[in-house]
């Protein structure tokens, strides 16, 4: 079965000024479902009628980032932040729901300023771990699904806490919820561990959304870089993998016409523009 892909509005066509006009972009670009960030500005109604206007999917959105002006990325691992995380988390809802979306990216949170990671590494594990048990029942009411997202700390973000799968998949089961996922950035993997085909087979009963991006760059799967996305592709298929590829990469120049890999992809699966079936023409 093809692959199908998300167009993450949070980096994909930024000539656009917000999140609707993105999304009716992607839309005539082929896409058949879009996510974001957290959609600051953007009011939820807005939004939904851009995306039922234009007949795409909302498959993902984050929860709120915290206080970006004292540093914070996500709250859910940072100790004394319960109850800002909760509140966040319940906003993540009311919006997801009113968009139709069913994945909430449930964004761990850096190490605080100053502090040793490894000196605080089991307080954070702790909340972490409590705080998803709680998302995961609150989002579970909602028929939901929440999910965790290793980002790398080398490149992208020093004091992110959580760092790669094989941390993300101690803390799902520790947690021990069905309704919560691995989110794997191939883009994040690649930098903190590589061995693509193997921790993709591992790790792949726990996937509940994959995002893409050339290494080292972070642009189109087809530029320069250090992943054969074309094997990538067809592993994911031969996996049996039918969520969501999400483009969370940023476009070297205009977004459509860096989309040719993704025509290439449709092309070569005998698929037309948006990934229809030619028999269904």
């Amino acid at each position: 079965m093809a692959l199908r892909f998300s167009a993450n509005l949070s980096w994909l066509f930024p000539e656009l000024p917000a999140l609707p006009a993105r999304l009716e972009a992607a839309a005539a670009a082929g896409f058949g479902a879009a996510e974001a960030a957290w959609p600051a500005g953007c009011p939820a109604q807005a939004l939904r009628a851009a995306a039922e206007r234009a007949g795409v999917r909302i498959a993902l959105l984050n929860t709120p980032p915290g206080d970006p002006e004292a540093g914070e990325l996500g709250l859910a691992a940072v100790p004394g932040r319960e109850a800002a995380f909760r509140e966040g988390l319940a906003a993540a809802v009311q919006y997801a729901r009113a968009v139709g979306c069913h994945r909430i990216h449930v964004m761990a949170g850096r190490v605080p300023l100053g502090a040793d990671r490894a000196a605080v590494a089991g307080e954070m594990e702790t909340t972490f771990i409590e705080n998803l048990r709680y998302a995961a029942d609150l989002l579970a009411q909602e028929n939901m699904i929440g999910l965790v997202e290793p980002i790398n700390n080398r490149i992208t973000d020093p004091r992110y806490y959580l760092n790669t799968p094989h941390q993300a998949a101690a803390i799902l089961e520790k947690v021990g919820r069905p309704n919560l996922k691995l989110q794997l950035d191939l883009f994040h993997c690649q930098i903190m561990d590589g061995n693509l085909s193997r921790n993709l087979d591992t790790y792949f009963p726990l996937i509940g959304h994959i995002q893409i991006a050339q290494v080292p760059g972070r642009h189109e799967p087809d530029s320069p870089g250090e992943l054969n996305f074309p094997y990538i592709f067809e592993l994911l298929e031969s996996l049996g993998y039918t969520g969501y590829v999400g483009c969370e990469y940023a476009p070297k120049g205009d977004t459509l016409e860096g989309l040719g890999w993704l025509r290439s992809y449709w092309e070569s699966r005998g698929l037309q523009h948006g990934g229809t079936s030619k028999a269904a023409k």
